[in-house]
Protein backbone atom coordinates (compact mmCIF):
# COMPACT_ATOMS: atom_id res chain seq x y z
CA UNK A 1 0.00 0.00 0.00
CA UNK A 2 1.24 3.82 -0.77
CA UNK A 3 2.49 5.75 2.44
CA UNK A 4 0.36 7.93 3.97
CA UNK A 5 0.05 11.58 2.29
CA UNK A 6 0.69 13.34 5.90
CA UNK A 7 -1.43 15.32 8.33
CA UNK A 8 -0.63 19.12 7.64
CA UNK A 9 -3.16 19.91 10.33
CA UNK A 10 -0.47 18.41 12.99
CA UNK A 11 2.08 20.53 10.99
CA UNK A 12 0.50 23.66 11.98
CA UNK A 13 -0.18 22.47 15.46
CA UNK A 14 3.79 22.06 15.56
CA UNK A 15 4.68 25.24 14.65
CA UNK A 16 1.68 26.85 17.12
CA UNK A 17 3.51 24.84 20.00
CA UNK A 18 7.12 25.49 18.99
CA UNK A 19 5.91 29.36 19.41
CA UNK A 20 4.42 29.72 22.00
CA UNK A 21 0.90 30.49 20.45
CA UNK A 22 -0.56 27.78 22.06
CA UNK A 23 0.77 25.60 24.94
CA UNK A 24 -2.18 22.92 25.02
CA UNK A 25 -4.10 21.45 22.43
CA UNK A 26 -7.87 21.21 22.75
CA UNK A 27 -9.97 19.44 19.83
CA UNK A 28 -13.43 18.71 19.62
CA UNK A 29 -15.88 16.18 17.80
CA UNK A 30 -19.23 18.07 17.17
CA UNK A 31 -22.00 15.16 15.81
CA UNK A 32 -25.30 16.09 15.11
CA UNK A 33 -27.70 13.59 16.92
CA UNK A 34 -29.61 12.98 13.64
CA UNK A 35 -28.52 9.67 12.19
CA UNK A 36 -25.74 7.33 13.12
CA UNK A 37 -22.16 7.45 12.40
CA UNK A 38 -20.69 6.47 9.09
CA UNK A 39 -16.98 6.17 8.02
CA UNK A 40 -16.17 9.39 7.06
CA UNK A 41 -16.84 10.56 10.54
CA UNK A 42 -14.75 7.88 11.94
CA UNK A 43 -11.95 10.01 9.65
CA UNK A 44 -12.77 12.79 12.08
CA UNK A 45 -13.16 11.22 15.36
CA UNK A 46 -9.74 9.87 14.12
CA UNK A 47 -8.43 12.84 13.71
CA UNK A 48 -10.18 14.75 16.58
CA UNK A 49 -9.54 12.27 19.74
CA UNK A 50 -6.22 11.15 17.62
CA UNK A 51 -5.05 14.60 17.85
CA UNK A 52 -6.01 15.22 21.69
CA UNK A 53 -3.82 12.18 22.36
CA UNK A 54 -0.56 13.00 20.12
CA UNK A 55 -0.44 16.41 21.92
CA UNK A 56 -1.55 14.75 25.18
CA UNK A 57 -4.40 17.61 25.27
CA UNK A 58 -7.94 16.89 24.94
CA UNK A 59 -10.94 16.38 22.75
CA UNK A 60 -14.39 17.16 23.51
CA UNK A 61 -17.35 15.09 22.74
CA UNK A 62 -20.14 17.68 22.30
CA UNK A 63 -23.78 16.99 20.44
CA UNK A 64 -24.51 19.85 18.48
CA UNK A 65 -28.04 19.71 19.56
CA UNK A 66 -29.44 22.52 17.78
CA UNK A 67 -32.15 20.79 15.93
CA UNK A 68 -34.77 18.96 18.39
CA UNK A 69 -37.49 18.13 15.48
CA UNK A 70 -34.83 16.05 14.06
CA UNK A 71 -32.49 14.56 16.94
CA UNK A 72 -32.88 11.17 18.91
CA UNK A 73 -31.61 10.33 22.08
CA UNK A 74 -31.16 6.87 20.23
CA UNK A 75 -28.46 8.51 17.63
CA UNK A 76 -26.56 10.19 21.25
CA UNK A 77 -26.39 6.34 22.55
CA UNK A 78 -25.27 4.58 19.02
CA UNK A 79 -22.94 7.73 18.60
CA UNK A 80 -21.05 7.35 22.35
CA UNK A 81 -20.95 3.30 21.43
CA UNK A 82 -19.01 4.14 18.31
CA UNK A 83 -16.49 6.86 19.83
CA UNK A 84 -15.95 4.18 22.21
CA UNK A 85 -15.49 1.18 19.96
CA UNK A 86 -13.18 3.56 18.02
CA UNK A 87 -11.07 3.25 20.99
CA UNK A 88 -11.47 6.33 22.40
CA UNK A 89 -12.88 8.15 25.65
CA UNK A 90 -13.55 11.91 26.12
CA UNK A 91 -13.49 11.24 29.70
CA UNK A 92 -14.87 14.23 31.57
CA UNK A 93 -15.56 16.03 28.14
CA UNK A 94 -19.16 15.53 27.11
CA UNK A 95 -20.66 18.57 26.32
CA UNK A 96 -24.21 19.56 24.50
CA UNK A 97 -24.29 22.87 22.85
CA UNK A 98 -27.89 22.95 25.07
CA UNK A 99 -25.60 23.60 27.97
CA UNK A 100 -25.18 27.29 26.44
CA UNK A 101 -27.79 28.06 25.28
CA UNK A 102 -28.90 31.12 28.04
CA UNK A 103 -25.43 32.38 26.95
CA UNK A 104 -25.78 31.95 23.03
CA UNK A 105 -29.49 34.06 23.75
CA UNK A 106 -27.41 36.81 25.06
CA UNK A 107 -25.17 36.83 22.56
CA UNK A 108 -27.84 37.52 20.28
CA UNK A 109 -29.07 39.80 22.67
CA UNK A 110 -25.87 41.73 22.52
CA UNK A 111 -25.66 41.28 18.38
CA UNK A 112 -28.83 43.41 18.64
CA UNK A 113 -27.90 46.10 20.44
CA UNK A 114 -24.52 46.24 18.70
CA UNK A 115 -27.10 46.95 15.36
CA UNK A 116 -25.64 43.62 14.00
CA UNK A 117 -28.56 41.26 14.22
CA UNK A 118 -32.40 42.14 13.33
CA UNK A 119 -35.69 40.31 13.54
CA UNK A 120 -36.74 39.51 9.82
CA UNK A 121 -40.18 38.58 8.36
CA UNK A 122 -39.04 36.81 5.40
CA UNK A 123 -39.83 33.21 4.45
CA UNK A 124 -36.99 31.19 3.37
CA UNK A 125 -38.09 31.25 0.11
CA UNK A 126 -38.73 35.06 -0.15
CA UNK A 127 -34.79 35.25 1.66
CA UNK A 128 -33.30 33.50 -1.11
CA UNK A 129 -34.76 36.06 -3.72
CA UNK A 130 -33.41 38.86 -1.77
CA UNK A 131 -29.79 37.16 -1.14
CA UNK A 132 -29.33 36.65 -4.92
CA UNK A 133 -26.27 35.42 -6.17
CA UNK A 134 -22.45 35.59 -5.22
CA UNK A 135 -21.76 38.23 -8.86
CA UNK A 136 -24.68 40.33 -8.21
CA UNK A 137 -25.33 42.34 -4.36
CA UNK A 138 -28.42 40.93 -2.51
CA UNK A 139 -31.36 43.21 -1.94
CA UNK A 140 -31.66 44.50 1.58
CA UNK A 141 -34.67 43.09 3.62
CA UNK A 142 -37.28 45.72 5.22
CA UNK A 143 -36.26 44.29 8.83
CA UNK A 144 -32.69 45.84 8.40
CA UNK A 145 -34.03 49.17 9.03
CA UNK A 146 -36.20 48.28 12.44
CA UNK A 147 -34.41 50.35 15.59
CA UNK A 148 -32.80 48.44 18.18
CA UNK A 149 -35.65 48.52 20.20
CA UNK A 150 -37.92 47.25 17.78
CA UNK A 151 -35.41 43.80 17.45
CA UNK A 152 -34.88 43.67 21.15
CA UNK A 153 -38.83 43.57 21.65
CA UNK A 154 -39.54 41.14 18.86
CA UNK A 155 -36.67 39.07 19.38
CA UNK A 156 -37.97 38.67 23.06
CA UNK A 157 -41.30 38.20 22.54
CA UNK A 158 -40.25 35.45 19.82
CA UNK A 159 -38.33 33.75 23.02
CA UNK A 160 -41.92 34.09 24.83
CA UNK A 161 -43.65 32.20 22.07
CA UNK A 162 -45.90 34.44 20.44
CA UNK A 163 -45.11 33.82 17.28
CA UNK A 164 -45.75 30.65 14.74
CA UNK A 165 -42.77 29.33 13.66
CA UNK A 166 -41.51 30.42 10.40
CA UNK A 167 -43.23 33.88 11.34
CA UNK A 168 -39.50 35.57 12.12
CA UNK A 169 -35.90 35.09 11.93
CA UNK A 170 -33.38 36.78 13.57
CA UNK A 171 -30.82 37.29 10.89
CA UNK A 172 -27.14 38.92 11.36
CA UNK A 173 -26.47 42.44 10.05
CA UNK A 174 -23.50 41.94 8.12
CA UNK A 175 -23.27 42.23 4.34
CA UNK A 176 -25.93 41.72 1.73
CA UNK A 177 -23.26 42.43 -1.02
CA UNK A 178 -20.85 40.24 0.10
CA UNK A 179 -19.45 37.76 -2.98
CA UNK A 180 -20.11 35.02 0.39
CA UNK A 181 -23.32 34.29 0.32
CA UNK A 182 -23.43 32.94 3.60
CA UNK A 183 -22.39 36.40 4.74
CA UNK A 184 -25.34 37.64 3.28
CA UNK A 185 -27.19 38.49 6.76
CA UNK A 186 -27.49 34.59 8.07
CA UNK A 187 -30.34 33.52 10.22
CA UNK A 188 -28.65 32.88 13.57
CA UNK A 189 -31.91 32.11 15.18
CA UNK A 190 -35.11 30.32 14.39
CA UNK A 191 -38.63 29.61 15.89
CA UNK A 192 -39.69 26.01 16.59
CA UNK A 193 -42.33 25.33 18.68
CA UNK A 194 -40.65 21.41 19.94
CA UNK A 195 -39.90 19.64 22.69
CA UNK A 196 -35.94 19.61 23.31
CA UNK A 197 -34.86 16.07 24.87
CA UNK A 198 -32.33 17.90 27.44
CA UNK A 199 -33.71 21.36 27.92
CA UNK A 200 -37.94 20.20 27.54
CA UNK A 201 -40.40 23.12 26.55
CA UNK A 202 -38.03 25.82 28.13
CA UNK A 203 -36.90 27.13 24.12
CA UNK A 204 -39.09 27.61 21.17
CA UNK A 205 -36.32 29.54 19.63
CA UNK A 206 -33.17 27.20 18.70
CA UNK A 207 -29.53 28.96 17.48
CA UNK A 208 -28.98 27.98 13.73
CA UNK A 209 -25.87 25.91 13.60
CA UNK A 210 -23.28 28.33 12.37
CA UNK A 211 -24.10 30.51 15.37
CA UNK A 212 -24.30 28.10 17.76
CA UNK A 213 -21.39 26.03 16.93
CA UNK A 214 -18.47 29.49 17.09
CA UNK A 215 -20.03 29.89 20.37
CA UNK A 216 -19.46 26.39 21.66
CA UNK A 217 -15.99 26.29 20.60
CA UNK A 218 -14.61 29.61 22.24
CA UNK A 219 -16.52 28.51 25.63
CA UNK A 220 -14.85 25.52 25.61
CA UNK A 221 -11.77 26.75 24.96
CA UNK A 222 -10.96 24.82 22.02
CA UNK A 223 -7.42 25.44 20.29
CA UNK A 224 -7.72 24.28 16.95
CA UNK A 225 -11.09 23.60 15.19
CA UNK A 226 -11.52 21.01 12.29
CA UNK A 227 -14.04 21.09 10.35
CA UNK A 228 -14.24 19.11 6.64
CA UNK A 229 -13.90 21.87 3.12
CA UNK A 230 -17.55 22.46 2.98
CA UNK A 231 -16.91 24.51 5.94
CA UNK A 232 -14.17 27.18 4.64
CA UNK A 233 -17.15 28.84 3.29
CA UNK A 234 -18.55 29.09 7.03
CA UNK A 235 -15.35 30.36 8.57
CA UNK A 236 -15.76 34.18 7.97
CA UNK A 237 -19.28 34.04 9.42
CA UNK A 238 -17.76 31.70 12.62
CA UNK A 239 -14.78 34.74 12.63
CA UNK A 240 -17.15 37.15 12.75
CA UNK A 241 -19.71 36.30 14.89
CA UNK A 242 -16.71 35.75 17.68
CA UNK A 243 -14.74 39.00 16.59
CA UNK A 244 -18.14 41.13 17.12
CA UNK A 245 -18.71 40.07 20.31
CA UNK A 246 -14.83 39.97 21.33
CA UNK A 247 -15.12 36.59 22.26
CA UNK A 248 -11.65 34.47 22.32
CA UNK A 249 -11.51 32.85 18.56
CA UNK A 250 -10.49 29.78 18.20
CA UNK A 251 -9.12 29.04 14.29
CA UNK A 252 -11.03 26.61 12.29
CA UNK A 253 -9.32 24.25 9.85
CA UNK A 254 -10.48 22.36 7.17
CA UNK A 255 -9.19 19.03 5.58
CA UNK A 256 -11.28 16.90 2.46
CA UNK A 257 -13.89 14.86 3.66
CA UNK A 258 -13.76 11.11 3.17
CA UNK A 259 -14.79 9.90 -0.19
CA UNK A 260 -15.29 6.03 -0.95
CA UNK A 261 -16.08 3.88 -3.63
CA UNK A 262 -19.03 2.31 -4.51
CA UNK A 263 -20.42 4.36 -1.07
CA UNK A 264 -22.97 7.25 -0.44
CA UNK A 265 -21.72 9.77 2.36
CA UNK A 266 -24.82 11.36 2.49
CA UNK A 267 -26.69 11.23 6.52
CA UNK A 268 -29.83 12.05 4.34
CA UNK A 269 -29.48 9.43 1.95
CA UNK A 270 -28.77 6.60 4.32
CA UNK A 271 -31.25 7.62 6.23
CA UNK A 272 -33.85 6.97 3.29
CA UNK A 273 -32.40 3.63 2.28
CA UNK A 274 -33.23 3.07 6.01
CA UNK A 275 -37.04 4.61 5.99
CA UNK A 276 -37.73 2.50 2.82
CA UNK A 277 -36.34 -0.51 4.13
CA UNK A 278 -33.86 -1.17 1.28
CA UNK A 279 -31.68 -2.06 3.77
CA UNK A 280 -32.39 -3.66 7.36
CA UNK A 281 -31.64 -0.59 9.03
CA UNK A 282 -28.77 1.49 10.15
CA UNK A 283 -26.50 -1.69 11.08
CA UNK A 284 -27.12 -3.38 7.87
CA UNK A 285 -23.26 -5.17 7.33
CA UNK A 286 -23.76 -3.38 3.70
CA UNK A 287 -24.06 0.27 4.85
CA UNK A 288 -20.88 2.46 5.61
CA UNK A 289 -21.95 3.04 8.81
CA UNK A 290 -19.77 2.39 12.23
CA UNK A 291 -22.55 0.34 13.36
CA UNK A 292 -22.86 -1.30 10.44
CA UNK A 293 -19.10 -1.99 9.60
CA UNK A 294 -18.59 -3.83 13.46
CA UNK A 295 -21.52 -6.07 12.66
CA UNK A 296 -19.67 -7.13 9.91
CA UNK A 297 -16.68 -7.71 11.30
CA UNK A 298 -14.58 -4.90 10.85
CA UNK A 299 -11.95 -3.70 13.53
CA UNK A 300 -11.73 -0.33 14.95
CA UNK A 301 -7.68 -1.50 14.47
CA UNK A 302 -8.55 -1.50 10.83
CA UNK A 303 -10.35 1.80 10.28
CA UNK A 304 -7.96 3.65 12.66
CA UNK A 305 -5.06 2.15 10.47
CA UNK A 306 -7.13 3.11 6.98
CA UNK A 307 -7.90 6.37 8.61
CA UNK A 308 -3.65 6.92 9.19
CA UNK A 309 -2.72 6.22 5.82
CA UNK A 310 -5.34 8.44 3.78
CA UNK A 311 -3.96 11.10 5.62
CA UNK A 312 -4.95 14.72 6.22
CA UNK A 313 -5.10 16.89 3.25
CA UNK A 314 -7.05 19.39 1.48
CA UNK A 315 -7.31 17.63 -1.55
CA UNK A 316 -10.82 16.39 -2.51
CA UNK A 317 -10.32 12.31 -3.61
CA UNK A 318 -12.10 9.25 -4.40
CA UNK A 319 -10.74 6.73 -2.19
CA UNK A 320 -10.89 3.08 -3.06
CA UNK A 321 -12.84 0.87 -1.08
CA UNK A 322 -10.31 -1.82 -1.43
CA UNK A 323 -7.85 0.15 0.40
CA UNK A 324 -10.20 -0.13 3.64
CA UNK A 325 -10.56 -3.62 2.63
CA UNK A 326 -7.24 -4.10 2.66
CA UNK A 327 -6.70 -2.92 6.79
CA UNK A 328 -9.46 -5.29 7.72
CA UNK A 329 -8.02 -8.35 5.98
CA UNK A 330 -4.61 -7.70 7.24
CA UNK A 331 -5.89 -7.04 11.10
CA UNK A 332 -8.36 -10.43 10.53
CA UNK A 333 -5.30 -12.06 9.64
CA UNK A 334 -3.11 -11.53 12.57
CA UNK A 335 -6.12 -12.21 15.16
CA UNK A 336 -8.98 -14.43 13.68
CA UNK A 337 -8.77 -18.17 14.68
CA UNK A 338 -9.09 -20.50 11.65
CA UNK A 339 -12.14 -22.63 10.96
CA UNK A 340 -12.92 -25.04 8.70
CA UNK A 341 -16.75 -24.71 6.82
CA UNK A 342 -17.98 -25.52 3.16
CA UNK A 343 -20.35 -23.10 1.90
CA UNK A 344 -21.54 -25.46 -1.38
CA UNK A 345 -21.20 -28.43 -0.37
CA UNK A 346 -20.52 -31.77 -2.26
CA UNK A 347 -20.53 -35.12 -0.54
CA UNK A 348 -17.67 -37.35 -0.44
CA UNK A 349 -17.65 -40.68 0.71
CA UNK A 350 -14.29 -42.39 1.85
CA UNK A 351 -14.73 -46.15 0.64
CA UNK A 352 -12.66 -47.20 2.53
CA UNK A 353 -13.08 -45.79 5.99
CA UNK A 354 -14.76 -47.93 8.79
CA UNK A 355 -18.64 -47.25 9.21
CA UNK A 356 -19.67 -45.85 11.90
CA UNK A 357 -15.99 -44.57 13.12
CA UNK A 358 -15.14 -41.23 14.51
CA UNK A 359 -11.48 -39.53 14.77
CA UNK A 360 -10.60 -36.60 16.25
CA UNK A 361 -8.45 -34.31 14.34
CA UNK A 362 -6.06 -31.85 16.44
CA UNK A 363 -5.36 -28.46 14.40
CA UNK A 364 -3.92 -25.25 14.84
CA UNK A 365 -6.55 -22.08 15.45
CA UNK A 366 -3.49 -20.32 13.66
CA UNK A 367 -0.80 -21.50 11.53
CA UNK A 368 1.91 -18.74 12.53
CA UNK A 369 0.83 -18.17 15.70
CA UNK A 370 1.22 -21.22 18.34
CA UNK A 371 -0.27 -18.98 21.32
CA UNK A 372 -3.81 -19.61 20.20
CA UNK A 373 -3.94 -22.80 20.61
CA UNK A 374 -5.33 -25.48 19.12
CA UNK A 375 -8.70 -27.69 19.05
CA UNK A 376 -9.98 -30.94 17.88
CA UNK A 377 -12.32 -31.54 14.66
CA UNK A 378 -14.24 -34.78 14.40
CA UNK A 379 -13.45 -36.82 10.89
CA UNK A 380 -16.09 -39.47 9.31
CA UNK A 381 -16.38 -42.07 6.73
CA UNK A 382 -19.03 -38.84 5.01
CA UNK A 383 -17.21 -35.46 4.63
CA UNK A 384 -18.31 -32.67 2.55
CA UNK A 385 -15.85 -30.44 0.50
CA UNK A 386 -16.41 -27.38 -1.49
CA UNK A 387 -18.10 -28.22 -4.87
CA UNK A 388 -15.28 -26.08 -6.37
CA UNK A 389 -12.57 -27.96 -5.43
CA UNK A 390 -13.43 -30.97 -7.65
CA UNK A 391 -13.28 -30.81 -11.32
CA UNK A 392 -14.05 -33.77 -13.57
CA UNK A 393 -12.29 -32.47 -16.68
CA UNK A 394 -9.75 -30.61 -14.82
CA UNK A 395 -7.51 -27.47 -16.03
CA UNK A 396 -4.42 -27.09 -16.51
CA UNK A 397 -2.64 -26.48 -13.33
CA UNK A 398 -6.08 -27.13 -11.36
CA UNK A 399 -4.24 -29.20 -8.35
CA UNK A 400 -7.28 -29.74 -6.30
CA UNK A 401 -9.20 -32.76 -6.23
CA UNK A 402 -10.35 -34.93 -9.58
CA UNK A 403 -10.91 -38.45 -10.93
CA UNK A 404 -7.36 -40.25 -10.38
CA UNK A 405 -5.87 -37.44 -7.93
CA UNK A 406 -4.79 -37.67 -4.49
CA UNK A 407 -5.26 -34.52 -2.55
CA UNK A 408 -4.65 -33.43 1.72
CA UNK A 409 -7.76 -33.23 3.75
CA UNK A 410 -5.96 -30.73 6.04
CA UNK A 411 -4.94 -32.15 8.95
CA UNK A 412 -6.80 -35.47 8.23
CA UNK A 413 -5.36 -37.68 5.11
CA UNK A 414 -4.77 -38.33 1.68
CA UNK A 415 -7.47 -39.66 -0.58
CA UNK A 416 -7.59 -40.08 -3.91
CA UNK A 417 -10.98 -39.80 -6.11
CA UNK A 418 -12.40 -42.93 -7.33
CA UNK A 419 -15.73 -42.67 -9.10
CA UNK A 420 -18.06 -39.92 -9.51
CA UNK A 421 -22.10 -40.14 -8.72
CA UNK A 422 -23.91 -38.54 -10.89
CA UNK A 423 -28.56 -37.87 -10.79
CA UNK A 424 -30.59 -38.73 -13.97
CA UNK A 425 -29.42 -34.78 -15.22
CA UNK A 426 -26.06 -35.63 -15.20
CA UNK A 427 -25.21 -33.03 -12.20
CA UNK A 428 -22.29 -34.70 -9.78
CA UNK A 429 -23.80 -35.49 -6.13
CA UNK A 430 -21.51 -37.58 -4.73
CA UNK A 431 -17.70 -38.76 -5.12
CA UNK A 432 -16.36 -41.95 -3.88
CA UNK A 433 -12.59 -41.63 -2.34
CA UNK A 434 -9.82 -44.15 -0.79
CA UNK A 435 -7.49 -43.14 1.86
CA UNK A 436 -4.31 -44.03 2.91
CA UNK A 437 -4.45 -44.75 6.48
CA UNK A 438 -0.78 -44.18 6.82
CA UNK A 439 -0.90 -40.57 5.84
CA UNK A 440 -2.55 -39.63 9.51
CA UNK A 441 -2.29 -36.05 9.57
CA UNK A 442 -2.43 -35.15 6.07
CA UNK A 443 1.53 -36.73 5.69
CA UNK A 444 2.36 -38.99 2.83
CA UNK A 445 4.64 -41.75 5.07
CA UNK A 446 6.72 -42.48 2.05
CA UNK A 447 7.26 -38.75 1.31
CA UNK A 448 5.49 -37.92 -1.91
CA UNK A 449 4.39 -35.06 -2.84
CA UNK A 450 0.97 -33.94 -2.82
CA UNK A 451 0.11 -30.70 -4.28
CA UNK A 452 -3.17 -30.06 -3.31
CA UNK A 453 -4.71 -29.51 0.28
CA UNK A 454 -8.40 -28.63 0.64
CA UNK A 455 -10.46 -28.10 3.77
CA UNK A 456 -13.23 -30.72 4.82
CA UNK A 457 -16.35 -31.15 7.32
CA UNK A 458 -17.54 -34.25 8.69
CA UNK A 459 -21.04 -34.84 7.32
CA UNK A 460 -22.08 -36.61 10.62
CA UNK A 461 -20.83 -33.89 12.77
CA UNK A 462 -20.91 -30.45 10.76
CA UNK A 463 -23.77 -28.04 11.74
CA UNK A 464 -25.76 -26.32 9.49
CA UNK A 465 -25.68 -21.93 9.52
CA UNK A 466 -26.55 -19.24 7.97
CA UNK A 467 -24.04 -17.26 5.83
CA UNK A 468 -24.46 -13.90 4.59
CA UNK A 469 -22.81 -13.18 1.61
CA UNK A 470 -22.02 -9.09 1.28
CA UNK A 471 -21.30 -7.76 -1.92
CA UNK A 472 -21.14 -3.67 -2.64
CA UNK A 473 -24.29 -1.96 -1.86
CA UNK A 474 -23.69 0.03 -5.20
CA UNK A 475 -23.00 -0.81 -8.33
CA UNK A 476 -21.93 2.41 -9.51
CA UNK A 477 -18.05 3.94 -8.06
CA UNK A 478 -19.51 6.90 -7.59
CA UNK A 479 -22.80 6.44 -6.97
CA UNK A 480 -23.35 10.64 -5.85
CA UNK A 481 -21.99 11.88 -9.00
CA UNK A 482 -24.56 9.60 -11.11
CA UNK A 483 -27.62 11.35 -13.28
CA UNK A 484 -31.01 10.80 -11.38
CA UNK A 485 -31.85 8.92 -8.23
CA UNK A 486 -28.91 7.39 -6.61
CA UNK A 487 -30.75 4.39 -5.59
CA UNK A 488 -31.35 3.62 -8.97
CA UNK A 489 -27.65 2.02 -8.62
CA UNK A 490 -28.04 -0.24 -5.57
CA UNK A 491 -26.90 -3.79 -6.38
CA UNK A 492 -29.31 -6.24 -6.69
CA UNK A 493 -26.55 -8.71 -5.40
CA UNK A 494 -25.25 -6.80 -2.50
CA UNK A 495 -26.60 -9.99 -0.49
CA UNK A 496 -26.63 -13.46 -0.60
CA UNK A 497 -28.12 -15.96 2.02
CA UNK A 498 -26.40 -19.47 1.65
CA UNK A 499 -26.60 -22.64 4.15
CA UNK A 500 -23.17 -23.70 4.60
CA UNK A 501 -21.58 -26.87 7.14
CA UNK A 502 -19.58 -25.35 9.55
CA UNK A 503 -17.48 -27.57 11.92
CA UNK A 504 -18.82 -28.21 14.97
CA UNK A 505 -17.15 -25.80 17.24
CA UNK A 506 -18.33 -23.08 15.51
CA UNK A 507 -21.62 -23.67 16.58
CA UNK A 508 -20.71 -22.02 20.10
CA UNK A 509 -19.33 -18.78 18.28
CA UNK A 510 -20.65 -15.33 19.88
CA UNK A 511 -22.31 -12.53 18.16
CA UNK A 512 -19.07 -10.54 17.36
CA UNK A 513 -16.50 -13.49 17.26
CA UNK A 514 -14.52 -13.44 13.73
CA UNK A 515 -13.05 -16.24 12.17
CA UNK A 516 -11.22 -17.03 8.77
CA UNK A 517 -12.70 -20.49 7.12
CA UNK A 518 -10.03 -21.77 6.23
CA UNK A 519 -9.42 -21.13 2.02
CA UNK A 520 -13.01 -19.04 1.81
CA UNK A 521 -12.21 -15.59 3.65
CA UNK A 522 -13.10 -13.55 7.04
CA UNK A 523 -16.50 -14.18 8.86
CA UNK A 524 -18.14 -13.06 11.81
CA UNK A 525 -20.74 -14.61 13.68
CA UNK A 526 -24.07 -12.61 13.39
CA UNK A 527 -26.02 -10.20 16.30
CA UNK A 528 -28.79 -12.55 14.74
CA UNK A 529 -26.67 -15.74 16.09
CA UNK A 530 -28.15 -17.75 18.85
CA UNK A 531 -27.96 -21.45 20.54
CA UNK A 532 -28.94 -23.69 17.39
CA UNK A 533 -29.00 -21.25 15.09
CA UNK A 534 -25.52 -19.97 13.59
CA UNK A 535 -25.86 -17.22 11.32
CA UNK A 536 -22.69 -15.55 9.95
CA UNK A 537 -21.62 -12.84 7.79
CA UNK A 538 -18.71 -12.02 4.87
CA UNK A 539 -16.35 -9.70 6.25
CA UNK A 540 -14.04 -9.56 3.25
CA UNK A 541 -12.44 -12.42 0.99
CA UNK A 542 -9.14 -13.56 1.33
CA UNK A 543 -7.48 -12.24 -1.75
CA UNK A 544 -6.73 -8.85 -2.70
CA UNK A 545 -8.33 -6.82 -5.17
CA UNK A 546 -6.73 -3.21 -6.36
CA UNK A 547 -6.58 -0.24 -3.92
CA UNK A 548 -5.66 3.14 -4.81
CA UNK A 549 -6.66 6.92 -4.48
CA UNK A 550 -8.09 8.43 -7.44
Amino acid sequence: MSSSPGNFIHDIIDADLASGKHTEVVTRFPPEPNGYLHIGHAKAICLDFGTALKYSGRCHLRFDDTNPTAEDTEYVEAIENDVRWLGFDWGKNLFWASDYFDRMYECAVELIKLGKAYVCDLSVDAFKEYRGVPNLPGKEPAGRKRSVEENLDLFERMKKGEFADGTYVLRAKIDMASPNLHMRDPAIYRIKHASHHNTGDKWCIYPMYDFAHCLEDSIEGVTHSLCTLEFEVHRPLYDWILETLGLYQPHQYEFARLNLTYTIMSKRKLLELVKEKLVNGWDDPRMPTICGMRRRGYTPEAIRAFCTEIGITKTESLTDVALLEHHVRNDLNEIAPRRMAVLDPLKVVITGYPEGQTEEFELPNHPNKPEMGVRTVPFSREIYIEREDFMEEPAKKFFRLAPGTEVRLRGAYLVTCTNVVKDAGGSITELHCSYDPASKGGNAPDGRKVKGTIHWVSAQHGIQAEVRLYDRLFTSENPAAEEGDFKDYLNPDSLKVITGIIEPGLAAAKAGEKFQFERIGYFCADLDTSAGKPVFNRTAGLRESSAKQA
